[in-house]
């Protein structure tokens, strides 16, 4: 009688010990944008192909107004980890939030300002007296525009006009509309904003000085960096493969993206319109994406002289008012870790996926 009791016992132990080596922590990571776009296939990616599971994370995308929120949210610990742009963890670190980005993700500026393509505006001192369209008042598009005024000799406050446009749809209604006259955005933001019809032209003289700085990355508290190295590791890592398979074979980022996030797939569309506009908008992002935009060798490697000269250009331009290191902002700690995989298997795995 004692047999079936202690099988019983056992099957349970073992169901238990099964349960503990399949749990996973919740990773919360804000998404610095109202709209989950294309531009988020990575994360897609990492979870369809199991790659956060293995690692023994799920990563759950909160969508936020912008870089601002997302750094903010991080310090307040609504999220553990952001996506963000670097000027306002800049801003915010010496008020003492102790955070860091510890993942370059994109390694060129997604940042610039366009304008309508047939619009008279040729050079930002044209825009003087005009309005300038950002997503939300909390995105670094506002930080951007606000410079580059102060770049072209004019006044941030008095000369041009910073006013929401929202995304997408919103901002190409107001741009036929001829309510805005330029846009401080981003990469896919616009690739989105020409999807919905309106056609855009870059500023790209004065758009070419802040060409090479580096944007948005994974940003978390320095705390979190120690206690969680495991899972900080795992996300970035998890992205990073995620990233090295949508270079590789873009449609296939796009089907599985749609297939993890149902709602990035546009309504009202036949499916080869819909890939063929979040193909534009991935592939404006992909080329910020690549190594070779930021000088670098590791996947997520932050540039130390690349965010020198960009705290330097934010200083400058009166983003900053006190000058910090680059160290203050963000670490290479993790990066030999997230490295370690095979990039050329990711890559192979990517073409032949059907």
């Amino acid at each position: 009688m004692k047999r079936p009791v202690f099988y019983a016992f056992a099957i349970l132990a073992l169901c238990a010990l099964g349960a503990v080596a399949h749990a996973q922590t919740t990773v919360r990571v804000g998404w610095c944008a109202r709209t989950v776009s294309s531009a988020a296939a990575p994360f897609a990616i990492a979870t369809k192909m199991g790659w956060f599971e293995k690692s023994g994370i799920k990563v759950e995308l909160f969508p936020l107004p912008g870089s601002t929120d997302c750094v903010k949210s991080v310090a307040t610990r609504d999220v553990d980890y952001s996506l963000p742009s670097v000027e306002p963890l800049a801003i915010i670190r010496p008020q003492g939030v102790k955070a860091k980005n510890y993942y370059t993700a994109y390694q060129g500026n997604i940042y610039g300002i366009m304008v309508p393509a047939d619009s008279p505006v040729k050079r930002f001192t044209d825009l003087k007296g005009k309005r300038i369209g950002v997503t939300s008042m909390a995105s670094a598009g506002v930080i951007i525009a606000r410079a580059m005024a102060t770049i072209n000799g004019m006044d941030p406050d008095r000369d041009i006009s910073i006013v929401v446009a929202g995304e997408a749809g919103q901002t190409a209604a107001l741009i036929r509309g001829n309510q805005i006259d330029a846009l401080s955005q981003f990469d896919t933001q616009y690739a989105l904003t020409e999807n919905a019809g309106a056609k855009l032209r870059a500023l790209e003289d004065d758009n070419k000085s802040i060409a090479n700085f580096p944007s948005n990355g994974f940003v978390a508290l320095e705390e979190t960096l120690q206690n969680k190295r495991a899972d900080a590791i795992a996300l970035a890592q998890g992205y990073a493969k995620g990233t090295v398979f949508a270079i590789a074979n873009p449609e296939a980022a796009i089907r599985i993206l749609w297939e993890v996030y149902p709602q990035t797939k546009a309504t009202g569309k036949d499916e080869a319109t819909a890939l063929k506009d979040d193909l534009a908008t991935l592939n404006a992002r992909i080329k910020n994406w690549r190594l070779a935009s930021g000088g670098v060798t590791k996947w997520g490697e932050n540039s130390i002289p690349n965010y020198d000269a960009y705290v330097d250009f934010l200083v400058k331009n009166g983003v900053l008012k006190a000058q910090l290191p680059a160290s203050d902002l963000v670490t290479n700690e993790l990066i030999e870790d997230i490295n370690k995989f095979d990039e050329n298997e990711i890559a192979a795995q990517a073409k032949a996926y059907k």
